[in-house]
């Protein structure tokens, strides 16, 4: 490497010799039978999510996903990613989720979802990311520490 004398030949050397990074290029990406496949995780459940054209049928652990998420606003979750790319009804969601409560799973189903429809028609990417469905939510629950009664809290103090 060359010595350096000045703050010019410094700038010089790094714009000189640095190539320009391009923008990543996003591919679609489909299986022979014509699905895309994405895993999507929230809290300790994971979802194996495949999206496909067809009518708007999601399908959760084999059941119609209305009768596995009873509750108004875990439907209303998973339904967002499609709602918000305005594909209702374009597309048959089939996945399998393990692990967690019902709030953890509504949530990966709702990330996987929103995966697999970026591979399926990258377009939709930036619709997706605007709406935060693309992050992986990291939160989980702390541990508990020893010599505590939770993680965080101690047990009852009394001086007497």
């Amino acid at each position: 490497m060359a010595e350096l004398n000045s703050l010019e030949e410094l700038g010089a050397s790094v714009t000189g010799t640095e190539p320009e990074q391009e923008a990543p290029v996003h591919v679609r990406k489909v299986d022979e039978q014509g699905r895309s496949y994405a895993t999507g995780k929230r809290k300790n459940a994971i979802a194996r999510v495949w999206v496909k054209p067809g009518t708007g049928k999601i399908t959760v652990n084999g059941r119609d996903f209305v009768s596995y998420f009873a509750r108004p606003v875990l439907q209303m979750v998973v339904q967002q990613p499609v709602v918000a790319a305005a594909r209702q009804g374009q597309f048959d969601v089939v996945c399998t989720v393990v692990g967690g409560g019902l709030s953890g799973q509504a949530g990966a189903v709702r990330h996987g979802i929103s995966k697999a429809l970026t591979y399926f028609e990258p377009g939709l990417r930036p619709v997706l990311k605007k709406g935060g469905f693309l992050t992986r939510d990291s939160r989980v629950v702390e541990r508990k520490k020893y010599g505590k009664a939770k993680a965080r809290r101690s047990f009852q103090f009394s001086k007497r």
